[in-house]
């Protein structure tokens, strides 16, 4: 009986405690139904976007780029923002990716900066130069060397905030008919080569031409061009140059490490819920260095199946190399005393150049010349 008694005194003190905790955590399971009701509507938004990208789907790691931005922003706003990506041409041209942003017909795209340069030569910065950065310094310079922000304020003009999304590495030379030993043979020929590469390359006497990615093939396979420039192995051997021209030079000076970007409408951008930008800019990120993964896996092997197939690779002559280089560095000297705004973006990105050469020379480059040729080498086991 005391056993009893004692057992429901204990019973009585438990539930007189469990209770009222049992009643708070009912009320707050109620408000928390409550706000995450009303969060799905105020705090996250549905929202869906089209993204129109400059790249066809066959140029699929450029591509893919789009589509993992689109799965991550999905993924870590639980399904609340969408983005639905549209491969070159499907909805608009592919260079009209720029335009179609600014005027917010699509709030967001996937494009080259470098592809609207006649909009504002300073738009080179956000993709690339010849003899600029590599995909590595790109990054240090965009997101720790002050290029961020000056790049704001220059797509702020055309009512875009611009993400970095995505890089190739370091391009190749190109494709040509013939070899081309010096700067002599560089004369008079026929190249596809766009941007201010294809400007280097016009001061060098090369007849620059410039076609989509889609009339490279047909032109080179005709003889209307004897040389064409694209990407990098792997996207090269798709493409089938290697049956029609089989010298195949390195480096590309003129893309040592080309950036995509994402283009975003500046209204949009700004309607966004704060954790909705950052959602982006984490998904952005994200492709941005996978792209390069992707592509650093990749090429290695494309090299060697292009090897196999006959196809004879070259370096660039050293006096071609140093005749690019001054062209290069005059015509962006040019550039800056005409023009402020890009004066402004080039003195900060040529301070950074500078000090991150150095740095690279004296760590990357002084390995790579050490490391690099050793696996051809065949090395004796000791016995």
């Amino acid at each position: 009986m005391f056993f009893f008694n004692q057992q429901s005194m204990k019973r009585k003190q438990f539930l007189k405690k469990a209770f009222p905790a049992l009643a708070s955590l009912t009320a707050l399971s109620q408000c928390r139904k409550i706000q995450h009701s009303q969060g799905t509507s105020r705090m996250n938004p549905r929202i869906q976007w089209r993204l129109v990208s400059s790249f066809p789907r066959g140029i699929d790691t450029i591509y893919s780029a789009a589509e993992i931005l689109a799965h991550k922003v999905r993924v870590l706003s639980g399904g609340n923002f969408t983005i639905r990506a549209y491969p070159a041409g499907e909805m608009i041209p592919p260079l009209q990716v720029m335009d179609s942003v600014k005027k917010g017909t699509f709030p967001i795209g996937h494009t080259a900066s470098y592809y609207y340069t006649g909009k504002n030569p300073a738009l080179a910065f956000d993709c690339v130069v010849p003899f600029g950065l590599t995909a590595r310094q790109q990054n240090a310079w965009v997101y720790y060397g002050g290029g961020k922000e000056l790049l704001q304020e220059l797509f702020a003009d055309f009512s875009i905030m611009p993400l970095p999304g995505g890089n190739t590495g370091t391009q190749m030379g190109g494709w040509f008919r013939k070899p081309i030993q010096s700067i002599e043979e560089l004369r008079g020929l026929k190249m596809r080569i766009p941007g201010q590469g294809g400007k280097v390359m016009n001061a060098l006497g090369v007849n620059v031409q410039v076609l989509a990615g889609g009339d490279i093939y047909p032109a080179l396979e005709r003889g209307t061009i004897d040389a064409t420039e694209w990407v990098g192995p792997y996207d090269d051997e798709k493409l089938g140059f290697y049956k029609v021209a089989k010298h195949y030079y390195y480096p590309g000076w003129w893309e040592p490490g080309a950036q995509l970007s994402f283009y975003i409408n500046l209204q949009e951008w700004k309607r966004l819920p704060i954790h909705y930008r950052e959602i982006l800019d984490i998904a952005a990120k994200e492709a941005n260095i996978l792209m390069l993964a992707q592509y650093d896996y990749k090429n290695p092997l494309a090299l060697s199946s292009l090897l196999d197939k006959g196809v004879q690779l070259h370096a660039f002559s050293q006096d071609i190399m140093q005749a690019a280089w001054q062209a290069s560095e005059q015509i962006m000297e040019e550039t800056a005393l005409s023009d402020k705004s890009y004066a402004k973006i080039y003195n900060s990105w040529k301070k950074f150049r500078k000090q991150s050469f150095q740095w690279f020379a004296s760590s990357d480059l002084a390995y790579a010349n050490f490391a690099f040729p050793r696996p051809n080498a065949v090395v004796e086991p000791k016995e």
